[in-house]
């Protein structure tokens, strides 16, 4: 049964890195393979179950004599529901943010970037664009910053192929800067969750790394556009529209969001409660902001501020259901023995954290980085600092070298190719980019960003040390 359910999880696999071709929804195919991953594992009886949980079972058994439906009960009850509140977790975290990020939006709180970024010189702009890029997405999930920025983008430049050259840089500056912090990324949240990784160590290991890995591949993109940009003109507001909220408003919205996600890292280390609630709390804070300050608009039924569309939050809804069925995938393989027979390949064969790594950037380029990387934080278990016997073995402590590295690469090597990541999908879908167009003016640029990322990290490392 074990074979059964690896060859679905990886036909799966495979579904997900071609969806350019098969234009089959890679949220469907995760969910679909999950589900099946877990009704192939509850018919395989108690065999996968025992070689796991054996002592668990017999204590649920007590003086009970085995069936079919007390090993299914078991599976269900005692195995299932433990990922099962993982996932929720994690579905809870990127819903409260991206209420967050809805609310701000409908305030025009981000209004403020467009005039900011309105420079006609390709230099000043470019790096404006890529650094607030990188700033918002150390704090916001990928996606929804690389969506808003792009639809920001669509607004300023009139010329759509220098939009896809600015557009590729987005989607670079959103990747390096949602891997250097717990709240940036899925996949770093989940280290965090984990417990493989410390928000404060995590950010100190990975800062540099991600800026040299957004910085190269600017300046190389910065160098194939033209010296003045072709802008669009800007759109007034109607001064006395009374739905337009005042600068200051708009200041406070802006600071409670964003200021609160930052907090979520403190939140968690103070009461030790999940980092959901910590979001949660935030949101709920933002949701009293904007009653107080919309109170007039909101008794006169007035419309809302902006029209958003649903773009962002049909974008943001698919990632979280891809990240379920993501997760769903990757538990049934570790129950079914599969990671951890993987995990012993690697051991035996490779047995080198750096040789694992490039194979993961590489990899994560064609295969979305998300499902590489959950998978490869789930090959190993965190090992305690009392049981270290050796070099290799001190990668898996907390804060060892295998995480911060699973992570960079993961992240930083899915910009290799626009099917990489979730924010490389956003910018075909928006600014019609071809795999072979970015393959061959913007992949180059990537790699070298990635590679000189990766070699600041063990140089950093290395004097550390």
């Amino acid at each position: 049964m074990t074979i059964a359910i690896v060859v679905v999880i990886l036909l799966g696999y495979l579904f997900i890195a071609t969806e350019h071709l098969t234009h089959i929804n890679k949220a469907l195919i995760a969910i679909f393979c999950g589900t099946i991953g877990w009704v192939l594992y509850m018919c395989s009886g108690t065999s996968l179950m025992n070689a796991m949980h054996a002592e668990e079972y017999q204590l649920f058994l007590g003086s009970l004599e085995h069936t079919v439906a007390l090993s299914q009960e078991f599976i269900a009850e005692s195995i299932f529901l433990r990922y099962v509140g993982q996932v929720g977790s994690l579905v809870l975290y990127l819903l409260a943010t991206m209420s967050i990020v809805e609310v701000l939006t409908n305030n025009e709180c981000f209004s403020f970037i467009e005039k900011l970024l309105r420079r006609r010189q390709r230099g000043q702009m470019l790096w404006l664009t890529v650094i607030v890029t990188f700033l918002l997405s150390a704090c916001i999930d990928n996606l929804t910053v690389t969506v808003l920025m792009l639809m920001i983008l669509r607004k300023l430049i009139r010329n759509g192929k220098q939009r896809m050259y600015v557009g590729s840089a987005i989607v670079i500056a959103a990747s390096c800067g949602g891997c250097w912090t717990v709240i940036g990324d899925v996949t770093s949240l989940m280290l965090w969750g984990k417990e493989a990784v410390t928000p404060t160590n995590f950010s100190a290991a990975l800062i540099l790394p991600a800026i040299v890995a957004m910085v190269i591949p600017t300046a190389l993109i910065q160098r194939q556009l033209p010296e003045r940009l072709d802008l669009d003109r800007p759109a007034y507001s109607f001064m006395g529209d009374d739905s337009i909220l005042a600068w200051w408003q708009k200041t406070i919205l802006f600071f409670f969001g964003i200021g609160g996600l930052w907090f979520v890292p403190s939140f968690h280390r103070i009461t030790l409660l999940p980092p959901f609630l910590g979001a949660l709390c935030c949101l709920g804070v933002v949701w009293v902001l904007n009653e107080i300050i919309n109170m007039n608009r909101i008794r006169t039924e007035q419309p809302q501020i902006v029209s958003l569309g649903r773009s962002l939050q049909y974008e943001v809804l698919q990632v979280i259901m891809y990240c379920v069925g993501v997760c769903l995938c990757v538990d049934v393989l570790i129950e079914c023995g599969a990671m951890r027979m993987a995990s012993g390949w690697l051991d035996d064969n490779i047995h080198n954290i750096y040789l694992a790594s490039a194979f993961m950037g590489v990899m994560s380029s064609v295969l979305d980085n998300v499902a590489l990387v959950m998978s490869g934080i789930n090959l190993y278990s965190v090992i305690p600092p009392e049981m270290v016997d050796g070099t290799y073995a001190e990668s898996f402590v907390q804060n060892g070298q295998y995480w911060h590295l699973i992570a960079l690469s993961g992240n930083v090597g899915g910009c290799l190719l626009p099917i990489g990541s979730v924010a490389g999908f956003a910018l075909m879908r928006a600014e019609k980019v071809s795999l072979l167009w970015y393959l061959r003016r913007i992949s180059l640029f990537a790699f070298i960003g990635w590679a000189a990322s990766v070699g600041t990290y063990f140089l950093v490392d290395y004097f550390l040390r």
